[in-house]
């Protein structure tokens, strides 16, 4: 009997990509700020300043040049935001592949 092919590491994280839904936005984590707020270039063309809501604070660590989700406020829209989700790199290769993130936008 032929032995079932398990998915390589690479396949299950391009299978678990959140791909962004309506208000939300692709970015780059510019530099830290510290008090859990970071800047954040937003591919919409806006620099956020945004934070790390307390659910995801302690999951996950987020550097600078990270590509991250941001939800914007609904007051201060084009100037805060919450980060919602960070891309592994090998994520982040797939969304740049499949046209979601300019090329210019990410290194």
């Amino acid at each position: 009997m032929a032995k079932e092919q398990q998915p390589t590491k690479e396949e299950l994280e391009i299978s678990r990509i959140r791909l962004p839904r309506k208000p939300e936005v692709l970015g780059v984590v510019e530099q830290m700020l510290g008090g859990d707020k970071m800047k954040v270039k937003c591919d919409d063309g806006n620099e956020r300043i945004c934070r790390i809501p307390g659910k995801f604070r302690k999951r996950v660590w987020i550097n600078p040049g990270d590509l991250v989700l941001v939800e914007p406020w609904k007051v201060q829209a084009h100037e805060r935001g919450d980060i919602v989700f960070r891309y592994t790199s090998t994520q982040a290769n797939w969304l740049k592949r499949k046209g979601y993130v300019k090329t210019i936008f990410i290194e």
